[in-house]
């Protein structure tokens, strides 16, 4: 038997308006059966610790929806790469809801990209395309040479930058500030603790010529907004793992 749309609870459609947000017709049930697919999947695999589709439509759905107005000014056609999407989260609801932009969702685990690739499939996509690589390898990937420069590669290549990842901000800056075009936005989940972790990483900014461009509270969290100022320095994003292991700016480097 097919899978079925998941139904949004009741006034979910509405709060969701609040935000400034609005759905063209089939987005909703594109969303709906998206979630289905993510709820009947992680009985197999671990993609959410989230079961219950009230509280998932809250704190993924929703919760994604919350960043579509930071992105509001982007043009047609401008680049969106999501790092760390895991099932898919925030790049394929936004994937969903904003069909003249084109999204790239970035995992380093396979089962989880063939989840999203399928479930993009599912739903009708045809804006999203999902690579299996490490943010470190694909902030450092300048494409193939030409006569006339480079092309093909992901560094300083988007918009905007989402993610949504598990991990401090520090470490989140340099797997994603790379891969934002200048003047670029990278846009950052974060939650209670955003304000210490950019004191933190105050350093780790000066030090990829990227700057605060405003946290934006959300009825599910904050959203840290970052500017890209200028090329990132050619070091970084440094080799697998050591974002994390020594973050820019805190203690030796």
């Amino acid at each position: 038997m097919p899978l079925q749309p998941l139904v949004p609870p009741d006034g979910w459609i509405e709060r969701v308006g609040a935000l400034g947000v609005s759905f063209a017709p089939g987005e909703v049930e594109r969303l709906g059966l998206y979630l289905a697919l993510l709820l009947e999947a992680n009985t197999r695999m671990n993609l959410t610790a989230i079961r219950d589709a009230e509280e998932a439509w809250e704190k993924h759905i929703f919760d994604a929806l919350t960043i579509v107005p930071v992105l509001a000014d982007l043009p047609d056609g401008a680049e969106v790469v999501d790092v760390g999407t895991g099932g898919g989260i925030p790049g394929l609801v936004l994937a969903c809801v904003m069909p003249r932009a084109w999204f790239t969702l970035v995992d380093a685990t396979g089962k989880k990209c063939d989840f999203v690739r399928e479930a993009a499939g599912r739903i009708g996509l045809s804006n999203v395309v999902v690579l299996q690589e490490r943010a470190e390898r694909l902030g450092q990937d300048r494409g193939d040479k030409t006569g006339t420069g480079r092309v093909g590669g992901h560094r300083g290549r988007y918009d905007a930058v989402v993610s949504r990842a598990v991990g401090r901000l520090v470490t989140l800056l340099e797997l994603t500030v790379p891969l934002a075009k200048v003047g670029g936005l990278i846009v950052l989940t974060k939650g209670q603790k955003a304000g210490e972790e950019l004191a933190e990483a105050k350093q780790a900014l000066h030090m990829l010529h990227a700057a605060h461009a405003g946290t934006v509270e959300t009825p599910t969290g904050r959203l840290v907004v970052i500017e890209k100022l200028r090329d990132t320095p050619k070091a970084y994003p440094r080799g697998d793992g050591e974002p994390k292991k020594a973050p820019l700016g805190v203690g030796r480097n």
